[in-house]
């Protein structure tokens, strides 16, 4: 067993800034992640850091232009939070050496980004996440804080009481990819979850293959609700053959989109009359696939996104990792020729419900990054507002968790006399594991434990005999087949344009996704490196994320951000100004909304008309 005083599960952006926080605060801090840090997805984000940090911007017009962005579903006092510290992080980035492109005069570049009033997107080329990834791991490196890197984080253990709000977690389970050992990690003062997205519940996505909402998962069935999950980021520009991102910078620096007819699309039929391709990514992402759908599609497929005009300085300047994208996986020059993209699954607004300094409703259970949900983003997020949330709640989770005083947080965590049930949604399955027998099955069901007293050492046994289990059976249905059929389900049902009888259709095969799943088997016998293994178990996680996406892109009967519903045209703050939230509930999934805080340190963010 391995003990410190934090434990953060994960190294990308958000877990690194938790640990370095955490430390400077005086805990004892590890890191525990799947992956050596530098892989992490983090290092794929290629757009840049939004800050205000030139004369004529501020925070407070960042912060309209985030509310606006996430179409007033967004949480006022985590919008202001980011925003006003999102300037200070950057220029910390800056001190501890992030490589920023300069302008001439030796300041640091900021370009346009979609939906932003200003350019204050400050960024490193088009590798803005990769550098980040290193200046950070740096600091962890000068810092001696342990990095268990290649353990696959299984289990949280937490107890059992009925209330999760009563709930503490005290470590988690790890399973070392190198020897196959099965080990307990406890965290004296807190676990932060810092874990990414779940991206590979879809099959064109941005995301790495190692985005499997693990976080997701572990915190849902531990009892922590899952927040908005229904809030899907497409983004406008990935590669058609592989969901490669290309970034939003190459629109930020002046590359247009065209359809099949040379016609620029986003103007010339009305998408976006005013900010055309810097309009926020819900909208640009529903423009190409209308314009794929209506026939004006290349190849009824993509779009052309032309950056040739820029000149050759230029892009070798601030784009040339999209060059290399291009080429590499297309075929294709940018060049001397437009770049064919397609809108691809990038990131979860929803995640895991926290406070602004990262706490779940379970004791000792924080989340950061992607796999949170603060609620920053709403119903959609602005390009470049994702690295500073990592930076600035990373480290307010990190800073938390080792004893900080922070402060009251105003936003509310679990369930609560401020929620409101759902009562109103006929479901066409039962969630959950609600009729399956569960009992001696290899799909465990990995939720809380017991009391307190040998609560890890009984966890550790538990997940060795799961995995054994798997390990050990015969024959049976192999994960690879149950993930196709959910990331296909998914896609095809749950993606930019939805109908309510294509989710309904998309939960009863996540339905049979779980059924068959309880036949699951490893095929690999071995226990060093089993990544067969590994990956059976992140399936399940999968499936329970898959079918939280699911259930709250039903509950929401309105059109809002990026949740298109097709019988539902309107935005409808009337009803649906609130957050949508799932809880386990010990297998029989339940669902129920908290308002939306809309009221900031000065003024209160009233629901406009969001147009661009």
């Amino acid at each position: 067993m391995y003990e410190h005083d934090v434990i953060v599960v994960g190294a990308g952006g958000a877990g690194l800034r938790a640990a370095i926080a955490a430390h400077e605060a005086g805990a004892d801090v590890a890191m525990v992640s799947k992956l050596h840090p530098v892989r992490s997805h983090t290092g794929a984000a290629e757009g840049g850091i939004n800050a205000a940090l030139r004369e004529g911007d501020d925070w407070e017009l960042h912060a309209y232009d985030t509310m606006k962005g996430s179409d007033y579903l967004a949480d006022a006092p985590a919008v202001e939070t980011l925003t006003q510290n999102s300037p200070e992080e950057t220029i910390n980035l800056e001190h501890w050496g992030m490589p920023f492109s300069r302008e001439d005069d030796g300041r640091v570049s900021q370009r346009p980004f979609g939906g932003l009033s200003f350019p204050r997107t400050t960024y490193a080329g088009a590798e803005t996440g990769h550098h980040l990834l290193h200046v950070m791991y740096e600091q962890v490196v000068k810092r001696g804080i342990q990095v268990y890197d290649e353990w696959y984080v299984m289990d949280l253990v937490t107890t059992d009481e009925p209330d999760p709000n009563d709930r503490e977690c005290h470590g988690v389970v790890g399973y070392d990819v190198q020897s196959g050992k099965i080990e307990g990690f406890k965290a004296h003062d807190g676990v932060i979850l810092a874990t990414g997205g779940p991206g590979q519940a879809f099959d064109h996505t941005t995301n790495a293959v190692s985005c499997t909402g693990d976080g997701h998962a572990m915190a849902y069935r531990a009892g922590a609700p899952l927040e908005d999950m229904e809030f899907i980021q497409f983004h406008p520009t990935s590669l058609p053959s592989t969901g490669v991102l290309i970034s939003e910078g190459v629109r930020g620096e002046g590359g247009i989109l065209y359809n099949n007819e040379g016609e620029r699309f986003m103007f010339e039929h009305g998408y976006a009359n005013n900010d055309g391709e810097l309009a926020s990514r819900d909208v640009v992402a529903r423009a190409e696939l209308t314009e794929v759908n209506e026939g004006r599609g290349v190849n009824d497929e993509y779009v052309h996104l032309d950056m040739r005009h820029l000149g050759e300085e230029r892009i070798m300047d601030r784009l040339e990792n999209i060059l290399h994208l291009a080429e590499d996986f297309e075929g294709v020059d940018g060049l001397i020729e437009p770049m064919p993209v397609k809108p691809g699954q990038h990131y979860a607004m929803g995640g895991i419900e926290v406070d602004e300094h990262g706490q779940t409703c379970v004791d000792g259970l924080y989340a950061a990054g992607e796999c949170a949900c603060v609620s920053v983003h709403g119903g959609n997020r602005l390009g470049g507002n994702a690295l500073p949330e990592l930076i600035v709640f990373g480290k307010r989770a990190g800073r938390h968790a080792a004893g900080d005083d922070l402060g009251e947080p105003e936003i509310k965590t679990g369930y609560g006399d401020d929620v409101e049930d759902e009562t109103d949604t006929e479901l066409p399955v039962a969630p959950g594991k609600a009729g399956l027998d569960t009992t001696g099955s290899v799909a465990a069901d990995g939720g809380v434990t017991a009391e307190a007293d040998g609560i890890l050492e009984r966890s550790v046994e538990a997940a060795r005999e799961h995995v054994d289990s798997l390990i050990e059976k015969e024959d049976g249905v192999q994960h690879a087949e149950i993930r196709a059929k959910l990331q296909r389900a998914m896609t095809d049902y749950v993606n930019v344009f939805r109908t309510g009888d294509g989710i309904r259709k998309a939960l009863k095969i996540i339905r049979e996704c779980r059924q068959e799943y309880q036949n699951v088997y490893v095929d690999d016998p071995s226990r060093t490196f089993n990544t067969d293994l590994q990956q059976t178990i992140e399936t399940r996680n999968l499936i329970d994320v898959a079918e939280t996406i699911a259930l709250g892109a039903l509950v929401r009967n309105e059109f809002r951000g990026a949740h298109w519903r097709q019988e539902n045209q309107t935005r409808d703050d009337e009803n649906w100004l609130k957050h949508t939230l799932i809880s386990w509930d010990d297998g029989e999934p339940s669902i129920f909304y908290r308002p939306v805080i809309l009221d900031g340190e000065n003024k209160t963010y009233e629901p406009k008309e969001r147009s661009y």
